[in-house]
């Protein structure tokens, strides 16, 4: 049974929804967004903050008190390729660090429609390899991210397999944004029950695409050949509509051989974990992230 305060906090974000998949312009969502980190995004006490360039991309390195400094992650926003920044995920990215002991880097991408694939993926190639220029060993290394920021992790790690560059030890993925043709069941089962997310017409997933079709594997991995990834946590809600982009990815990437572990949190939303530490749920799964991560980052 979802906690009280869960369920309030659904009920206030039902209320007050302005879908990310609407008509309002992108220029004032990402506004919205910012303004709203300003005002209630805060990083958790015994985290430095620095800001730094990695190979051309804006970066912002989060240390822990208690880190292991062998230990890194890659952190890679949501926002369905059109907002998001490092303002409005260093909360969330924070708390996963803490709870894997480990220093983060939270990067900003390149946002469609300006940047239209694979400009993202470009970025997180360029991070990520800068990190390895930087000594940080991929035996120690994670890359993770929530919603579309899930699908650019593993876009992030099948161009690295694919061009067979070192793999990090670990993915993590929040509510992962894996299908953008909107395939699933759950898009149209769940659309009454999602208090974040709702589809109006197909403008979102074509200005990431651009003139790529969007079962492009890099665009949307859930079609792609998932061999020989690193082992991988998934965590999706049951009131979201990309719920079938997480179960299907498990049941494809188990088929695959790829050890995944998939774990459903019942009467959750999309990316819940950045209620943290508001919703009891949140704190509980970004906790289990970080025991996933210590497991097999040494």
């Amino acid at each position: 049974m979802p906690s009280f305060r869960s369920r309030l906090i659904q009920t206030i974000i039902r209320d007050l929804k302005d879908a990310l998949l609407s008509n309002v312009p992108i220029e004032k969502r990402r506004s919205q967004a910012e303004d709203t980190a300003r005002r209630g995004v805060r990083v958790p006490r015994g985290v430095t903050t620095h800001s730094i360039t990695a190979s051309g991309v804006p970066a912002e390195r989060l240390s822990p008190e208690a880190s292991d400094p062998q230990r890194v992650l890659l952190y890679l926003h949501g926002g369905g390729y059109v907002i998001g920044s490092i303002a409005t995920h260093r909360g969330l990215a924070s708390r996963i660090a803490i709870a894997a002991k480990a220093r983060l880097l939270l990067i900003d991408y390149r946002l469609a429609p300006e940047h239209p694939f694979p400009a993202a993926l470009e970025d997180a190639l360029s991070a990520y390899r800068w990190l390895l220029a930087q000594g940080v060993d991929p035996r120690h290394l994670a890359i993770g991210g929530d919603s579309a920021g899930g699908g650019l992790t593993l876009a992030t790690a099948l161009s690295l397999r694919d061009h067979q560059e070192p793999l990090p030890a670990a993915l993590f993925l929040l509510s992962p944004w894996t299908d953008l043709t909107f395939s699933g069941d759950s898009i149209k089962s769940r659309a009454q029950r999602d208090p974040v997310l709702s589809i109006n017409d197909n403008w979102l997933e074509n200005t990431y695409a651009g003139d790529q079709p969007l079962t492009h594997p890099l665009i949307s991995p859930l079609f792609a050949d998932l061999t020989s990834l690193p082992p991988t946590i998934i965590q999706v809600g049951t009131e979201e509509i990309l719920y079938d982009d997480s179960t299907r990815l498990a049941e494809r990437a188990r088929r695959s051989g790829m050890d995944a572990t998939l774990e459903v949190w019942e009467g959750m939303w999309h990316v819940f974990q950045g209620f943290a530490p508001y919703v009891p749920e949140a704190g509980q799964a970004i906790g289990q992230i970080g025991v996933f991560l210590k497991k097999h980052i040494p």
